[in-house]
Formats: C-alpha cells, structure tokens, sequence
C-alpha cells in the first residue's frame, strides 16, 4: 500500500441468496426465483454442482431485478443490543469511509524463486467470523522440506502490495486467532539486508516509505519496514524472505513483513496478503510462475464451512461461472501504480439505463479491501434516483438513512422483496450486474432499516470504487501481463470437503 489505507469491518445481517435453476424470463423485467440461504448456511457441493450444471444449459440470462427471501437472524460477530449493534456498525461504516478516502490519493515492488507456469486454488471465505467483512484465506510460513509451517489467515487485499504477518517477538500486537509466527521456528528465515533492492526502491513503490536500516543485539544490519492506513492502523517489523506455502505450492525466497508492532481494524487475523501490482506484491513475486495472473470468487454466505476460492494462474478449468468471462481493459494511473483500474462507460438499474455526467470517466478502482461502492456524485443520484422510484413503486417503505448509507427503507413484516439490480456498462461492452446480496445493507436485524449498499463520493473528481460488497458471486479476473480485468457469474460459496 502506498498511501494510507483504512481497514474495514462492517456487518452484514440477511438477505443472502441463490438463484432458481429454472430459467430467469426472457427481457429485462424479468424476475429470479431466489431459494433462501441462511447467511450462516452453505448448499452442499453435490446441489451446487447440479444447480450450475444446469445453468450453463438453459444458458439463463441475467436478470435486472430479483426477489429476496428475508430471513431475520443474527451472526455472532455482531452485538444483538440496539444501541450496541448501532454504535458498532456506524463504526465499521466509518472505517470503511477511510479507506476510501485513503485510496483517493496514492503516492507512488525482488522475486521469489518459482518454477514453470502452473496455477494453485485456496479457499477464500467471509471473515466475519474474523470480526471482518474483509475475505480472508490461509498461509503456509516457514520451515523447510520436510518440516512443519506456520498456518496463518490473512486478509486478501487487491488495494495493497505489502504481505505482512505478526511476529515474535512482538512488542506492540492486536489479538489474533492463530499462533504468532517465530522466525525462529523456520530454518528458512532470513531478514532482507539493507543494500537489498527489496530493502529502498520496492519497499518505497509498496508502502510510500523506503525501509530503514538499524543493527540489533550484535547481528547484521536489517531493513525495516512501516506501513501506515488511513484509519490509523499500522504494522512495523522487519523485512524478511521466507518459505510460502499456498495452495499445495512452495515459493522460496518470499519477501514478507514480519510485523512487531501492529495495531488497527485487522479483525483476529494474523495480517495481510498483498495483490496489487508492485514488486513486493504476491502477484508480482510469482510472476515467473504463475503469468501475473490470478482471480477470485467472493461469496455472499457467511457460513464457516463455506468457501469461495482465490486462484494464482491463468488457468481456467477451476472455474466454476455460469457466464463466460467477459473482459475489459485494465488502465494504469501513473500517479496510483499499485491499484487496478477500469473504465465504466454506462450504468442501468433494473434494466432502465440511467444517463450521468460522471459515466464515462476513466479510473474506476477496483477493491477487494474497501467494502461499499463509491460512485461519482452524478452517478450515484442517478442510481439512486432509478433504484428509489422502482423500489418505492413496490410499495416499500422509507426509513432513515445510517451513516454514509442514506437510502434506506423499512422492510418489516416483509419475507419477499423485489430487488432492481444495478449493472454497470465497462469499455468494451463488458455487463457487470451486482448480485443481489449485493445491492442492500441490513442496518437492524428485524428489517425495519434497510439500505441500498452504495455511496457517494463527495465530489466529481475523485475516484469511484467498486468494493467488494458488490463483487460477490462473481469470478473477477485480474491479467496483469494482458492488461485486462474480467468478470464472470459465478455461486462463490461451496461446502468445503
């Protein structure tokens, strides 16, 4: 991360769910049948299967709008009191809301060893149980052929180039689930020395800070590393290479951030791992292996046995979409080189386009760390108009906004809601629509505030984002060496074997 970066934790209730085998109606008003999925509850890989088999073919087309199955329930991570669960999630909103802040402004990455061209699959889940609605998956860290490693679970974060853990010994560290990591433990341990091109140039392009140099206890000189977020999080250590375990892989020589003094809105995991562009980033580092290529699949359930999958490699037979892959080009900003970027070039909710000043403007982030969708000012009363004229049509309620969430509605004694879908238009003619666990925020459990799951930025200028609320079930695609994004429908939550 070269700027300051807020870290995001925000809670999610209901209104998760998954679409009908039956074919959707042809046109744009056509409306899913939705099964209702439990948030806490994951369909059987065998169902899944079967459901997407049958998909691809009646080769069903995306719908604009769909109707929900509220179910009203609780997750364990948030506060069942009111005015607790309020506080904490106006909080988490307000975290979210510095990271997007953070990333509009981005001053301005050695390899590790890898071998030929092949792909590896780790489940990616909700880490919500982590106390994040960040996704998270799990790490293999040190040791050596033969020996055990360290398993850890980081957040996977496309906003950051920087993979850093806690370590031992740690002076200043948040609790976290796993064991700290002891570079002591792994024979394959080494600190980055401070002549190292990994140690000035890189280190400055991933975090904005070059590393700094200091000799301890009578050992050599070690580069350390600092790396500040927006919402004033941080992580301190030194800058080391160790063995990566990932997917069934071994990657030597990895340059890592061996953490010891951490503090910020991490949840309970032990770190980060960083997919951005520079070449301290993982995708950068196994660049030689694995083609600078690599894609995910978010899932909508929060259940703990479910998984979506993060996948190194260009190597598409893991896929599991039930629309082919369509792509758009991914831009480079000179001012912002780790993040990746695309043009949106028209919108529409529930298949009514909708006309803005800001569409068509270059530069739209895509971020798997940042949670809620920032759109232009323009763009966002547009939807937001469209969405409020369909949505109240359907004789729904109106409620106070919350937070930076400010249309909202009461959906008590609702079970069923029809939801118009938000597409978005790339360069290209690539449709990207929102899922429908997509488009709406459950502020208070019974349904009695509910909210459209975007916001606006404040002025034209900056830089929109399209979080990872609005990324779910679908496989984005990120090709580094082709210059392309990519994105296809896809059920992201499979019970893990």
């Amino acid at each position: 991360m070269a700027a300051a970066q807020g870290r995001v934790l925000v809670r999610v209730v209901a209104l998760l769910a998954a679409a009908a085998l039956a074919a959707a109606a042809a046109g744009n008003s056509a409306v899913v049948s939705l099964r209702e999925l439990d948030g806490r509850e994951a369909r059987s890989s065998r169902y899944a299967a079967q459901m997407l088999g049958e998909r691809k073919k009646s080769g069903a087309a995306r719908t604009a709008t769909t109707v929900l199955e509220l179910k009203h329930h609780s997750l364990t991570a948030i506060p069942d009191e009111p005015a607790a669960r309020d506080r904490y999630l106006r909080r988490l909103l307000a975290a979210d809301e510095a990271r997007a802040n953070s990333l509009q402004v981005h001053d301005n990455r050695p390899a590790a060893s890898t071998t030929q061209s092949r792909s590896a699959e780790v489940p990616l889940t909700s880490g919500i149980s982590f106390q994040t609605l960040n996704y998270v998956t799990t790490i293999g860290l040190g040791g050596s052929s033969g020996s055990a490693n360290t398993n850890l679970t980081v957040i996977v974060d496309t906003g950051s180039d920087l993979t850093w853990v806690q370590c031992k010994p740690c002076s200043t560290c948040y609790a976290q689930r796993d064991p700290l990591f002891d570079p002591a433990g792994s024979a394959t341990y080494a600190a980055v020395r401070c002549n190292a091109s990994a140690c000035a140039d890189s280190l400055k392009a991933a975090t904005g800070t070059p590393g700094s140099c200091a000799t301890t206890g009578g050992s050599s000189e070690k580069c350390y590393y600092a790396l500040a977020y927006g919402d004033g999080s941080f992580s301190r250590g030194v800058l080391a290479t160790d063995t990566l375990a990932l997917g069934g892989a071994r990657l030597d020589g990895f340059v890592f951030g061996c953490g010891l003094s951490n503090r910020g809105l991490f949840g309970g995991t032990a770190g980060l791992m960083g997919l951005g562009r520079t070449e301290l980033s993982l995708v950068s580092q196994t660049a030689s292996r694995y083609g600078g290529a690599f894609s995910y699949c978010l899932p909508a359930t929060t259940s703990g046995d479910a998984s979506g999958s993060l996948s190194l490699g260009g190597d598409a037979s893991s896929y599991r979409n039930t629309t082919p892959v369509a792509y758009t080009r991914m831009i480079a900003d000179p001012a912002q080189p780790p993040f990746y970027f695309l043009n949106v070039t028209g919108a529409a909710v529930g298949g009514t386009p909708v006309s803005a000043a800001g569409l068509g403007a270059s530069n739209v982030l895509i971020d798997s760390g940042t949670v809620i969708t920032r759109l232009a000012p323009s763009v966002y009363r547009a939807v937001r108009a469209e969405f409020t004229r369909q949505f109240g049509a359907a004789g729904y309620q109106a409620a106070a906004g919350f937070s930076i969430l400010d249309t909202c509605y009461d959906l008590t004694g609702h079970d069923e809601v029809k939801v118009p879908l938000l597409t978005l238009r790339l360069e290209g003619g690539a449709d990207v629509t929102v899922d429908a666990a997509g488009m709406l925020f459950v502020v208070r459990k019974d349904g009695s505030q509910v909210c459209l799951a975007m916001a606006s930025l404040s002025y034209e200028d900056q830089t929109p984002i399209i979080g990872n609320y609005q990324q779910k079930n679908k496989r984005v695609v990120y090709d580094t060496v082709g210059s392309r994004l990519g994105f296809a429908d896809e059920d992201c939550s499979y019970v893990q074997s």
